[in-house]
């Protein structure tokens, strides 16, 4: 029998207290920026819901994380920093998908990511109430255990052959995105390599393929890898952060790059997103950030099968 709605609130609010009394012992702000932006998300695989103002016309978009604002804030000199809020994506939905839910994200000024991710574990062990450690593998060693890939030589033409022999792809799907290397890396990812996650009680994958660097740095060791990371647990993906990309030009090619791939996936061509460029451009501290869905954690840590339980007024 599901818990009765008063239980499920009172699991919701000992989480957000757990985590904003766990940021205040480590001396982390709170603070709330804006839910709508003029600079969206470029990213292809983030749809953000627009709004435009019938008086002005102006286009406004709600915001599909809050990482814009928190850089823009750091670049003033706020030191660490967190927001915990309700975000936005459109055609979002499912067992652990929702339009609007909530996120927490946060940075940490001069930390790398070994650090952030052990400061992840110590989040989930005050919320779960007992010791959490999650191994780590690097991207392309979990390709090759899961899959038998060396995901950074395997073609485009290899990546979709093993898909379609492991049933994830017939031609007939005819996916929009099937060009692009990236879409076989993540459809494996998702639908092959994913699933056999979820016996593991914890795993951060790192070491992503630079073109998913998204707004992390690309490794000045090996300029195939972002130095960006994933958490998943118990199968589900949690938790997605890096060691933040901090100059205005690398980031500026990207955002172009992205509305390059937009116009190709026949996706409209995004604004780039000015405020945060100048905002680079005045001087981002060298900073780990990560971004954690908080329905996601309250679903696992109360044993549901999706987050609908823990929104109350079924959002998904």
């Amino acid at each position: 029998m599901p818990e009765p709605l008063a239980a499920r609130l009172r699991r919701r609010a000992r989480l957000l207290a757990c985590i904003r009394a766990f940021f205040a012992e480590r001396q982390v702000l709170e603070v709330d920026t804006p839910l709508l932006t003029r600079g969206p998300a470029t990213d292809p695989h983030l749809a953000s819901l627009q709004l435009q103002s019938a008086a002005t016309g102006r286009r406004e978009w709600l915001i599909t994380s809050p990482e814009s604002g928190l850089k823009q804030l750091l670049a003033a000199g706020s030191g660490d920093v967190y927001q915990l809020g309700h975000v936005f994506r459109s055609d979002e939905a499912g067992r652990w998908h929702a339009p609007e839910f909530c996120m927490l994200e946060w940075y940490r000024c001069g930390w790398d990511t070994d650090a952030l991710m052990t400061e992840i574990e110590a989040l989930i062990a005050a919320a779960a109430g007992a010791p959490f450690r999650a191994r780590r593998i690097s991207y392309g060693a979990l390709f090759q255990r899961h899959a038998g890939l060396d995901i950074f030589s395997a073609s485009r033409a290899e990546l979709r052959s093993f898909a379609i022999a492991q049933g994830l792809y017939s031609d007939s799907d005819a996916a929009d995105g099937a060009a692009d290397i990236d879409f076989w890396r993540d459809l494996i990812l998702s639908t092959h390599i994913q699933p056999r996650l979820t016996d593991e009680p914890g795993v951060f994958v790192t070491g992503f393929p630079a073109s998913q660097a998204s707004l992390t740095r690309v490794d000045p060791d090996d300029p195939r890898l972002a130095q960006r990371f994933e958490l998943y647990w118990r199968g589900v993906e949690l938790a997605n952060g890096g060691q933040e990309a901090t100059r205005a030009a690398a980031v500026r090619a990207r955002m172009a790059s992205d509305n390059n791939r937009r116009a190709a996936l026949g996706l409209t061509r995004l604004p780039e997103d000015e405020a945060l460029l100048d905002a680079l451009e005045s001087g981002l501290p060298a900073c780990a950030g990560v971004a954690l869905g908080v329905d996601r954690l309250l679903a696992l840590l109360a044993g549901w099968r999706g987050i609908a339980p823990g929104l109350p007024l079924g959002r998904g």
